[in-house]
């Protein structure tokens, strides 16, 4: 265990704690945070649903330009913002929970509008900050004017902000609004008349035919729609407490595993495991919790990679192989813009990183990973070893740490940290006085 009680690293660790105890809260930029997670929220409905690639955003901006006709003031317009981004979060937990009760997940597509996703999306937006101002905003964003929807409310009973909502993604969804030509605009415009008080609810119907004339709505093509968000919505940024940022890095950890079934928990379970390695360094409340916030994100990227990929049951192709891979990178794309989010960034992003720089994405070295970072290299290795899947059962710890150790001895894994969590998550592996595995 050669240099496992290196004084520098010692004292740097304890000066790293030191900082830790000192902050109080952590201050995230709300809309950075939205656009970046529409990002991948998008990816999912692209592939489980086809919709359109922006389509997360396009359905923020229609709903917001909207909703600005009817008066809404800056802090309703970004929480309806907010809303249409995330409203359907819990669209990969809701197709594994009905695969998992024996549904073809074929037939999702006719499904999703059923209100077990709205369901199970009202919970986890629970745990954002804001979610006294939304509440029932995600649950009922697929009723009906004439109360055929999933819950039978009729517009008198749905909130403003979900009728918004269910405008906008029922237009681009019916009539995908990356490319429109006049003849479909006037088509968009006869079918939103034809379902007032059927589908729409007749003010908000006309309201957005105001909003959209032609000219607008031909603006909403592609990477078009990211200025148009930025610019319409004021700045907001948040200071979260460590409940609260626990809470929302769960919304996010939920989303990513639910993308395949063989990892429905692997999110969670690492950003658990963070969150004690952090108790056990000594952390403060904040510290830990932004170990939670990235374990819970470290695998967000993973969002843009093929589910067939991802589940094959044979070996990868080399092709194959470095699509899988390409996620750590996705994550640093889809977290880095995120201002206040640049520590958990570096953290989640470099997961698979080695201390011999023959990790990926960015072949960093010794001297270039912090501890953090090192830190949640070991976890996701561990955490993989440890979980049982459907193809394997978990191993049990002592086993798993023999692996760490050698990674450790190879030059792979920091020993100090493989170290930690044999002693954090079991009995020792290592006997310290023969230097050996026993």
């Amino acid at each position: 265990m050669t240099g496992i009680y290196n004084d520098i690293y010692y004292l740097r660790m304890v000066k790293m704690i030191q900082k830790a105890r000192k902050k109080k809260s952590m201050e995230i930029c709300l809309n950075d945070l939205l656009y970046a997670v529409s990002y991948a929220l998008d990816c999912v409905e692209h592939e489980l649903i086809g919709a359109t690639i922006y389509h997360a955003k396009r359905v923020a901006y229609l709903s917001v330009q909207t909703g600005r006709v009817l008066g809404l003031n800056e802090q309703e317009l970004l929480n309806l913002a907010a809303c249409a981004v995330l409203h359907d979060n819990a669209l990969t937990e809701y197709i594994q929970s009905e695969y998992l009760n024996g549904t073809d997940v074929v037939s999702y597509k006719e499904q999703i509008t059923l209100g077990a996703h709205c369901s199970m999306g009202e919970d986890n937006i629970s745990q954002m900050p804001f979610y006294s101002q939304v509440k029932d905003v995600i649950l009922y964003h697929h009723e009906r004017a004439d109360g055929n929807g999933p819950f039978g409310r009729i517009t008198e009973q749905t909130p403003l902000l979900a009728r918004l909502i269910h405008l906008a993604d029922n237009i681009d969804v019916e009539f995908d609004l990356n490319s429109v030509s006049r003849l479909k605009y006037e088509k968009v415009c006869n079918y939103l008349t034809k379902n007032i008080g059927i589908l729409f609810d007749e003010i908000v119907a006309k309201a957005f035919i105001g909003a959209f004339p032609l000219e607008k709505m031909q603006q909403l093509q592609g990477e078009n729609i990211e200025p148009l968000l930025h610019n319409c919505l004021p700045v907001i940024k948040i200071k979260y407490t460590d409940k609260e940022l626990i809470g929302l890095s769960t919304i996010f950890a939920k989303i990513t595993d639910y993308k395949s079934r063989l990892t429905s928990k692997h999110s969670l379970e690492i950003a658990r495991k963070a969150k004690k390695m952090g108790r056990f360094y000594g952390y403060g409340k904040e510290e830990q919790a932004k170990l939670y916030f990235a374990g819970a994100l470290h695998d967000i990227g993973k969002l843009i990679v093929d589910t067939d990929i991802l589940e094959k049951p044979g070996k990868l192709t080399e092709e194959e192989y470095l699509h899988v891979q390409n996620h750590a990178y996705a994550t640093y794309q889809i977290l880095h813009s995120i201002e206040g989010l640049e520590d958990i960034t570096s953290w989640a992003s470099m997961h698979h990183e080695k201390l011999d720089g023959s990790g990926y994405p960015f072949g960093k070295t010794v001297e270039e990973l912090g501890h953090n970072e090192r830190l949640m290299a070991c976890l996701d290795i561990y955490q993989a070893l440890v979980e049982a899947r459907s193809y394997k059962n978990g191993m049990p710890h002592k086993k798993a740490m023999k692996i760490l150790y050698k990674m450790a001895a190879d030059g792979k894994l920091d020993e100090r940290i493989v170290y930690d969590i044999d002693e954090c998550f079991g009995q020792y592996t290592i006997n310290l006085t023969a230097g050996s595995i026993q």
